[in-house]
């Protein structure tokens, strides 16, 4: 048991420590993660044009749908897996490890051969049927290759978040780092040198998410306390339907974004076409902000899954005033860093546009456009999305869910359908304030009322 001692630094250990600890390589691998679309589409940009990062944005609920798969699996095992190591339940962990692992190399391998299988539906779904052939072309080649990655995302996501949770989160960054700097390396090579365009984009990316998947399984046996074995990854009923649920809000996160996606760029190149801005420029202008856009939604959720293993251990542990605190100190945080973020896309809009390439006065018009409204109080997302992570935590997954459904679908697209009607292809981009405006205030409902939960529970072990 001297090794599982060392997992009482969650317990004993002052909670700014830890959340250095923890947060910051999970905010940077979830940041790295979020870079392998930028650096394609930077590179495709400077070396395709804008037919080519509007095919890339074609593809994007390609990514998110995968995502939405592998993230469910790899934060519903490490939730559940630091909240057994909390009520030292180590037997459980192993299972909830192996499970994860297995459970998470089958849905990639089975989202591979459905996507290939409909690959000509799903473009189209996304807005296909109105982009220039050319777009078209691009976006399919792009797609058959990327797929190939798909396993690899998913099973090192899931052993990149259990290494984190025990107590190595620099070496799962380490991880990240190494497969994205290759593939920025490749795409340089491939797109600029050997003139290979978006195939060679593509392969650049998988080739680093597959240097990614090695480097998180050679630190399998290094696991600290528990051990993998072939019979913890046999699927077990039991473990699978105890952790999958605490992962369901970070898959509605995902999934949510695949649905935005596919109705954005369906609404894109549609009130494009009536637009004087046609229907690409939008998709590739709108396309590009989301992206750059990600790298703040990844740094709230990697701080989100920072403060996961804290939370969760010590919820376990009945540790509620470290729970509190926990959470407080990530909002924080998450606030002050959103409004950082929110600042620089406000006043660099024109630089963030150029590194994706020179194109017409008319597509840079509407790119500022996007920067500047969709992205208007973006800051707020450093309460919504810290919150939906924090319940996912604690093992309430109606409440993570709700946190993540509002902001996305409840709230985002009834605003998007409405203000395109009535303002058509640049209302879209007042969709983007309205929903995080009114996802804050219903996230701050749910909160108040599971703090003073919190609170009760506090007073109970004070008396």
């Amino acid at each position: 048991m001297s090794q599982n001692n060392s997992l009482a630094m969650f317990e004993t250990e002052p909670i700014g420590k830890l959340m250095t600890k923890f947060a910051l390589p999970a905010i940077a691998s979830m940041v790295v993660n979020s870079i392998y679309n930028i650096v394609d589409q930077v590179f495709i940009g400077q070396g395709v044009g804008m037919l080519g990062n509007a095919a890339t944005n074609l593809t994007f609920p390609f990514v998110t749908f995968s995502m939405a798969i592998g993230t469910m699996i790899a934060d519903g095992c490490v939730a559940y897996f630091s909240l057994k190591l909390g009520q030292k339940d180590y037997r459980e962990a192993e299972r909830a490890m192996g499970n994860g692992i297995s459970i998470s190399l089958a849905a990639g391998i089975l989202m591979v051969l459905l996507m290939e299988i409909f690959i000509d539906a799903v473009l189209v779904l996304c807005g296909g049927s109105t982009v220039d052939p050319q777009t078209y072309e691009y976006a399919k080649q792009y797609a058959r290759i990327t797929l190939i990655g798909i396993p690899f995302v998913c099973v090192s996501m899931t052993v990149n978040s259990i290494i984190r949770a025990q107590g190595n989160p620099k070496y799962a960054m380490f991880s990240n780092l190494a497969g994205c700097f290759l593939n920025i390396i490749l795409d340089a090579w491939f797109v600029l040198g050997l003139d290979m365009g978006v195939a060679g984009a593509a392969l650049a990316t998988i080739i680093g998410q597959a240097l990614n998947l090695v480097l998180a399984l050679v630190y399998i046996p290094r696991l600290k306390g528990v051990t993998f074995t072939l019979e913890c990854a046999i699927p077990n009923k039991k473990t699978a339907f105890s952790f999958l649920p605490l992962g369901i809000s970070s898959f509605f996160t995902q999934f949510a974004s695949t649905i935005v996606v596919i109705c954005m760029n369906n609404l894109l190149v549609s009130y494009g076409a009536q637009s004087v801005y046609g229907a690409d420029i939008p998709l590739a202008a709108l396309g590009i902000v989301m992206k750059v856009n990600s790298i703040i939604i990844s740094v709230m959720v990697g701080l989100g899954i920072g403060s996961q293993p804290i939370v969760g251990y010590n919820y376990g542990a009945k540790n509620y005033r470290r729970v509190k605190a926990t959470y407080i100190r990530t909002i924080t945080v998450g606030l002050i860093v959103g409004i950082i973020g929110w600042g620089c896309f406000q006043l660099f809009t024109q630089q963030i546009i150029d590194i994706f390439g020179q194109e017409s006065e008319l597509y840079n018009q509407f790119a500022l456009k996007c920067f500047h409204i969709f992205l208007g109080v973006i800051f707020l997302v450093g309460f919504i999305i810290p919150s939906g992570i924090f319940f996912q935590s604690i093992g309430k997954p109606v409440n993570a869910m709700i946190s993540t459904m509002t902001r996305q679908l409840i709230y985002f697209l009834p605003a998007a359908f409405i203000l395109a009607g009535t303002m058509g292809v640049e209302g879209l981009l007042y969709a983007g304030p309205v929903s995080d405006i009114l996802a804050t205030i219903t996230v701050a409902i749910l909160i108040f009322r599971e703090i003073s939960i919190i609170n009760k529970d506090i007073k109970l072990q004070d008396a």
